[in-house]
């Protein structure tokens, strides 16, 4: 997928990219797989802003996606492919032999035409969904679950793609995106092959006034703050007043361990930090 570059008659522009939107077929969404969305930023009844840096945007519907992939054994053809406001990656548009339609994360290699399946005997091909234990070690995965039959949970953004590295008793060692290694029972599915739409990174928002029409407002440093609004804020110039970096509820936020203990720690085999070392 190309990324399209501008002419630079204003600063803005020079450095702004976008998709070109060559691999889209289809220009509005299914209306049966459509439901409006709610909006989580702003302020609550009181006036209050409860989450910061949101607002404004264009309107969008949510599409309503598969991640359970569970219409097993019954073949569908991909028959669009789609922009998808809420997300990173395209969607593609399923049509099951029996007439039901339901849109999937597209992944690299699936296009319009393709017959895609769900079930434990499925082919190891890019858009077929398996459970872990028939995944041969070392294929890579996306939209996978942590819990068998919830749905894909992880590995759903643009690009995205784990590997699984082995299979040891009723767990399977899977390596993620970021590098960290997790255990994860082998009876969850995951779809086979990367998430498309692979050019997302490379693209260059530009300008402020295209991040609000995607719904996010501009962020303000704590340093230019009153002293009231944030540790950080208020004396005489450029000044945090020797400070810890922190947040402006006083939580420290660089090198300062936050993460509280989850139910999945013990599934973590390494870190992603120590990973990356």
């Amino acid at each position: 997928m190309p990324i399209k570059t501008f002419r630079p008659y204003t600063q803005s522009r020079r450095h702004m990219t976008v998709s070109d939107f060559s691999d889209i077929t289809k220009t509005n969404p299914e209306k049966s797989l459509i439901k409006i969305l709610k909006r989580k930023g702003g302020r609550n009844n009181t006036g209050q802003v409860m989450v910061r840096f949101r607002g404004g945007g264009h309107k969008r519907f949510y599409r309503i996606i598969d991640f359970k992939r569970n219409k097993f054994d019954i073949q569908a053809r991909v028959i669009a492919i789609e922009y998808d406001p809420n997300r990173s990656s395209r969607i593609a548009l399923l049509e099951y032999q029996d007439g039901e339609k339901r849109y999937i994360i597209q992944p690299v290699g699936v296009s319009i035409g393709d017959l895609l399946v769900s079930g434990p005997n499925a082919e190891i091909r890019p858009g077929n969904a398996l459970p872990l234990i028939n995944i041969p070690v070392g294929t890579f995965i996306h939209n996978l679950e942590l819990i068998e039959g919830k749905g894909g949970q992880l590995v759903r953004s643009a690009g995205a793609t784990a590997q699984l590295l082995a299979k040891e008793n009723d767990y399977a060692h899977v390596r993620m995106p970021s590098g960290e290694v997790r255990l994860i029972r082998v009876n969850c599915y995951a779809t086979v092959g990367q998430v498309g739409n692979l050019d997302h990174e490379n693209i260059k928002i530009g300008s402020a006034g295209r991040n609000r029409h995607l719904g996010r407002k501009s962020h303000v440093r704590g340093t230019a703050m009153n002293s009231v609004d944030h540790p950080h804020g208020g004396g005489r110039g450029r000044s945090k007043g020797n400070n810890q970096p922190r947040s402006p509820w006083n939580q420290p936020t660089k090198g300062f361990k936050t993460r509280s203990k989850k139910v999945w720690d013990w599934t973590i085999l390494s870190r992603r930090d120590k990973a990356k070392k």
